[in-house]
């Protein structure tokens, strides 16, 4: 249809935003959330699968890793992880947000599952990078679809609640563990196996529920294709008057001019990054490479530290994974109202330093052991329950911040930067630490994991935008927009 519908070339006027905006929640959004859910579901069982195998993958009778390599895998994800969100996120805002969920999630799913069949480090490593590829692609699509399709009181709480699924998966991750890690169900060199494969094999679900999602109307406007955003918006609305709790809905009585601003380049893009906008590029920057630090280093150590500190099996480490991600899961979900009714800035701050905080206690408790692994994973649950908020928040942050028609590419770029800068060097470092076989390392580390949050606290306070509640367009006017100027780089 896209194809096809009539493009507009000159100057036209649209309620489209407006429209979307106004829409009561109903059973179509259930069916975004489900569809943009459940792809981080599945990749949330995978990353819990690769943390609980690292010890197994130690083993001489399975790949003979060590702490180390172990780091090096997670850093092989990440790199594809920002090669993939860098590719795929400038033709998300070129191509659309529809198409791209079907390549980077073929991309995704196809390297999960030759993960199964890796016979080395190098084999492992290579199919990590494909797999990061894919759900980098992931971030910047389903980022802008969430933001784009929901109606701005609830954009916060949904968006936070849809990237807190991953722990969903990563809870049916743990669980999965228990069975397949345990050599009395399958050889110790197979169950790993059999996870990649069948965690491959479930995300196939994904595509039916993907086709329910349309194109969004706001980047269809932008690129002239008014006809068909009307169209699409109209028929959402046809669906969610038909049900009788519902009825008619109100009327709206405000439009936005648009003149099609076509292909955005990379010359356009920094300069409305490092010049209109300069203190929300830092405030994104901030945020993500906090995140990306803390999950891929702490975060990361989980199961080596239980394995190698409190000499839990590796066949039970699942069972200290599951609370852990119940916390993960339940921060985003309950938490997440608070980003829309008390504000982003306050939210933000303080979900970041009750990281902080609480895991400089936790480092001090454990170089002390005055923890042992119950209680160790239950401070990390209290933990990441306000991190996996705060690292939520990142993500909605960089995707409303900056103008439609660079959504995509402005994700990609924080995500690849801050995940670069954050993510290998702790994966790394916790690697080495661990290997250190000192507590007190460890414990250097998680000081300086909370140092990084706290420093984005201070960034926040200052550079903090203040969009809850409102409009995309009023948060950051589209670069096709005529007669406006850009919302206000301050809070």
């Amino acid at each position: 249809m896209g194809s096809t519908a009539a493009i507009e070339r000159g100057t036209f006027t649209t309620d489209v935003p407006a429209r979307m905006d106004r829409l009561p929640w109903s059973r179509w959004h259930w069916r975004v959330v489900l569809a943009l859910g459940v792809t981080w579901i599945i990749d949330g069982l995978e990353v819990t699968l690769v943390g609980a195998v690292s010890p197994v993958l130690e083993r001489r009778d399975t790949l003979g890793f060590s702490s180390t390599q172990n780091g090096l895998l997670n850093t092989a994800y990440l790199v594809g992880a920002v090669s993939g969100s860098l590719a795929f996120g400038y033709l998300t805002d070129l191509w659309g947000r529809k198409k791209l969920f079907t390549v980077t999630l073929a991309v995704y799913l196809t390297a999960a599952f030759l993960t199964a069949f890796s016979w080395d480090f190098w084999s492992f490593a290579a199919f990590r990078f494909f797999t990061g590829a894919g759900i980098g692609g992931e971030y910047s699509a389903i980022n802008s679809a969430i933001d784009e399709l929901i109606p701005a009181r609830l954009r916060g709480r949904v968006d936070l609640a849809i990237n807190g699924t991953f722990w969903l998966g990563a809870a049916g991750g743990s669980l999965a563990t228990i069975l397949l890690l345990d050599p009395g169900y399958f050889p110790i060199d197979v169950g790993w196996r059999l996870g990649f494969g069948i965690g491959a094999m479930l995300g196939l679900v994904v595509v039916f529920f993907r086709n329910s999602v349309p194109e969004s109307p706001r980047w269809l406007m932008t690129r002239g294709r008014k006809e068909e955003a009307e169209r699409i918006v109209a028929e959402i609305e046809r669906q969610i008057e038909a049900d009788p709790k519902v009825g008619g809905l109100p009327a709206v009585d405000r439009k936005i001019a648009i003149k099609p601003h076509g292909p955005v380049g990379f010359r356009t893009i920094a300069a409305t990054m490092l010049r209109k906008y300069p203190r929300r590029s830092v405030l994104g920057l901030a945020m993500i490479m906090s995140q990306a630090f803390l999950y891929n280093g702490v975060s990361f150590a989980f199961a080596l530290i239980l394995a190698k500190f409190y000499g839990v099996a590796e066949e039970r480490v699942g069972l200290y994974l599951l609370p852990f991600a119940i916390g993960n899961f339940l921060g985003p979900l309950l938490l997440g109202r608070f980003f829309d009714t008390v504000g982003r800035r306050p939210m933000i701050m303080g979900t970041y330093a009750a990281s902080a905080a609480l895991l400089v206690a936790s480092g001090l408790l454990f170089e002390r052991e005055a923890l042992g692994a119950a209680g160790q994973t239950l401070i990390w649950g209290v933990i990441f329950f306000f991190a996996s908020a705060a690292a939520s928040s990142a993500y909605l942050t960089v995707s409303e911040i900056f103008p439609l028609e660079m959504r995509g590419m402005a994700i990609a770029l924080f995500y690849s930067t801050g995940t670069a800068l954050g993510g290998p060097l702790a994966s790394w470092l916790f690697g080495a630490l661990i290997d250190g076989g000192r507590r007190v390392y460890v414990f250097y580390g998680d000081l300086l994991a909370a140092g990084v949050l706290l420093a984005a606290v201070v960034v926040v306070y200052f550079y903090g935008v203040k969009a809850e509640g409102a409009s995309l367009e009023d948060v950051a006017e589209p670069l096709s927009a005529v007669d406006g100027s850009p919302a206000p780089d301050a809070a």
